[in-house]
Formats: C-alpha cells, structure tokens, sequence
C-alpha cells in the first residue's frame, strides 16, 4: 500500500475510487465503503482511501486526539483489507479553507483521478465541511465521475458510529465495541519490560504501553484475547496504573496469559479486550492484591 502523508503536493498515477473519511474504527459502516471502492479494483481503477490528518474536530480543538483506531492501527487494517493507496491530507488553516468546489476539481479530479466515489451520507469535505454527497453527485456529470451514496447502518435501532463506539468504550462496554466494531478494541504493541512482580507474586504478565492517542477503556480489569506469532491465547488484562504496587501515574496495559510461559519480551503482540471484569482498585497490601488475582484467574479462565 502507498501511503502519501505530510504533503499537499502529491499525483496519484491512474485512475482511483475513493473514500473519504476519519474511519475511526473502522467498523461495519466503514468497511462498507471500503467494500465499494475495493470492488472497482476489477475495473481497473485503484482502491484509494483519503484521510485528513490531524482530523478536522482535533484541529479545531472539538476533541480531545484519542482513538478507537490509531493511525498505525488503521494503516495496518487498510492495507489488509487491499487498499492501494492512503492519503493522510494534512489539515492545516490554510488547507481547511478549501472551498468544497475546489477540494472536487484540485484534489478528487487532478490530483486523484477519481471516477468513482463512495460517499457516506454524512461526508463533510471543504470550508466549513459544506461539501457533502449532494455536492459530489451535482459535479459529477462535469468531471465525469461516478458517485455511489452509501447509507447508515444500523444494528437494535441505533445507528453504527464511531461516536456511540466511543462512549461504549469509554463505559467499559466491551462486548458492544466488538458487536458494532465486528472485532474487539485492540491494542498492539512491543511487550516491554515491567517491574517484574506480576512475576514476583506468582502471576507472569506481559506489558504493553497503548500509544498516547489510543482510546482506553475506565482503569480495570478485562478478559482479553492474545495474539502471539499468529497463536491466540486467554488472557487477563489490567489497565490502568497499579495503584496498589507503584505511585506512577503511567497507563499500561499488563496481561497475564493462560497456559503460557515464554520470554517474548520484545515481541510485538495484539491483546484484545472483550469483557469488563472488575475496576482496578487499590488494596490494603501484597497479600490481599494476591488473593484477588488468585480469584480473577480462576473465575475467567
């Protein structure tokens, strides 16, 4: 996959269908619109995906930068789905002041050489997000392009989106993020090394330290998933600070892996988080800490 990041200036060498989106998530409404442009690779056309970077509610300080999906992690999801080439646009106050005509014809047409667009109904593009699909198929015939409007999906009467996904992350309702993400909330990363005393109490983890922007779940404890040289494994994991063994206000994501002992400390490792368990708590000593995570492996195998 050719990923264009940190330029305006850029050509793209063919003909494209495109999609344009923040794709946070990427979840079932997302993936529709990939499907569409990812179909049009039979007709000769390169499946391109055009994202704004930093996206515009971040730039405009309407959110606070975190993530269902970070940009790493969609840029892996893109480029196993088959996309060929991910624009990360940078949006700057000059390059949102675009008018929505001008963003079709300079960027879409000239830049990109779109003939097919699959536009969701919610698409926003240009000065003050004006631009929309009811714009894209008005210009259409002009610029000889075709524009296909995908509707919302819904699933128990409420809409896929990536805000309800966030504030079902954000209450620990785990099992809901999977439903409407159709995958759990993952996280990736390099196993680093700890303090040692998962180990030291008879309980071997494994840690992980989310990337700042990554979206995290209230502090607690979670049965997960663990994915290790493409083996899956049960797992318990907690995020969250420790309160009970340090002072230290740095998230981690730690994770005690079922029937597994092996070092892989520098192995990059996927732990998935599918149900809420317990909140993190602080307890009175070592020993009552022990106790309880005797009591949380047992009862979440």
């Amino acid at each position: 996959m050719e990923i264009i990041s940190n330029t305006i200036d850029f050509n793209i060498d063919g003909e494209t269908a495109v999609s344009i989106g923040k794709f946070d998530g990427v979840h079932m409404g997302h993936r529709r619109l990939l499907e569409e442009i990812l179909s049009k690779k039979k007709e000769g056309l390169k499946s391109c995906v055009f994202t704004f970077d930093p996206a515009p509610a971040v730039c405009f300080g309407l959110s606070d930068g975190l993530e269902i999906t970070t940009k790493a992690e969609k840029r892996k999801i893109f480029e196993e789905l088959g996309i060929d080439v991910l624009i990360e646009f940078p949006l700057t106050c000059e390059s949102a002041s675009i008018s929505p005509e001008s963003f079709v014809e300079d960027i879409l047409v000239s830049k990109m050489h779109a003939k097919f667009i699959a536009a969701g109904t919610d698409l926003s593009f240009g000065y003050k997000g004006r631009g929309n699909a009811a714009l894209l198929n008005e210009l259409a015939p002009k610029y000889g392009f075709e524009v296909k409007t995908i509707e919302k999906i819904f699933m128990d009467g409420r809409e896929v989106s990536s805000t309800y996904i966030r504030e079902c992350v954000e209450r620990g309702e785990m099992e809901k993020v999977s439903l409407y993400l159709s995958k759990p909330l993952s996280i990736e990363g390099e196993v680093v090394y700890g303090k040692g005393l998962g180990h030291g109490l008879g309980f071997p983890t494994v840690n992980l330290e989310p990337e700042d922007t990554k979206l995290l779940p209230p502090f607690g404890v979670y049965k997960s998933l663990v994915v290790i040289d493409s083996k899956v494994y049960k797992g318990l994991s907690n995020v969250g600070c420790k309160p009970t063994v340090t002072d230290e206000k740095r998230i981690g994501l730690e994770t005690y892996i079922y029937d597994f002992d092996e070092n892989i400390y520098g192995k990059n490792i996927k732990v998935s988080l599918l149900k809420f368990v317990r909140k993190e708590q602080k307890f009175a000593g070592i020993d009552e800490l022990k106790a309880q995570l005797q009591l949380d492996i047992e009862n979440n195998r």
